[in-house]
């Protein structure tokens, strides 16, 4: 299976992640972490990305695709789960092209969908220990003692990112950017996309995904 995780920022796709590539064996694939290990091997498009990384600018979509391209094809047979990746509809369709060189596409998209209120309350909720980097929540996440941490006794923090502010703008941005993602799969007839609710808790969300896997693996 080759498959594109979405959602908000907050909506659980890490969480959710993880379960799936445990149950069919899937190789995850974050952005993320694929251009920092780029970066750390010193490769050429390790080279190009810092630039723009220490310029505190987006690396461009070329260099990007050519990543993510590149860890594909090194994806075992059972296939690849991609998170944070595509975020534009740019990327998505130069991610078309490259897989469609191989004879190969995109068999399912999980979409995500979450209310921005639940997204902001799950995320300004978040606290983090500063030593072990172990993640608590003020609602149902909650430490032994009250902001300490139950591993090392840290007092726990607010990451700069799980902010009021910071969270708003980071749901501003996946609406104007990464959602619309959503509807090019949608148009798309090489794809299915599947709408899973993920206001719910995590194990009933992960209930969901799993029944449109099943059914896509037994297809």
């Amino acid at each position: 299976m080759r498959i594109v995780l979405l959602g908000a920022p907050g909506a659980g796709k890490g969480t959710q992640c993880k379960h799936v590539v445990a149950r069919y064996g899937l190789l995850h694939l974050s952005s993320g972490d694929i251009l920092r290990q780029q970066r750390a091997a010193d490769t050429e498009l390790g080279k190009k990305a810092r630039s723009y990384m220490d310029s505190g600018v987006l690396v461009p979509d070329e260099i990007i695709v050519e990543m993510m391209a590149g860890a594909i094809k090194k994806t075992p047979e059972a296939g690849f789960i991609l998170d944070g990746f595509p975020r534009t509809v740019n990327q998505a369709a130069e991610l078309d092209k490259s897989l469609a060189c191989s004879h190969q596409k995109i068999d399912a998209v999980l979409n995500l969908k979450i209310g921005d209120r639940i997204v902001a309350r799950r995320m300004t909720g978040r606290r983090s220990c500063p030593q072990c980097g172990a993640v608590y929540h003020i609602e149902n996440l909650k430490p032994k003692v009250e902001e300490i941490c139950d591993n090392d006794g840290a007092r726990l923090i607010q990451r700069p990112d799980d902010g009021p502010e910071v969270v708003a703008n980071r749901l501003k941005t996946y609406h104007q950017q990464t959602e619309p993602v959503v509807d090019y799969y949608k148009n798309s007839n090489n794809s299915t996309v599947y709408d899973i609710d993920a206001n719910k808790n995590a194990d009933e969300v992960s209930t969901l995904l799993f029944e449109k896997l099943d059914a896509l693996v037994k297809a």
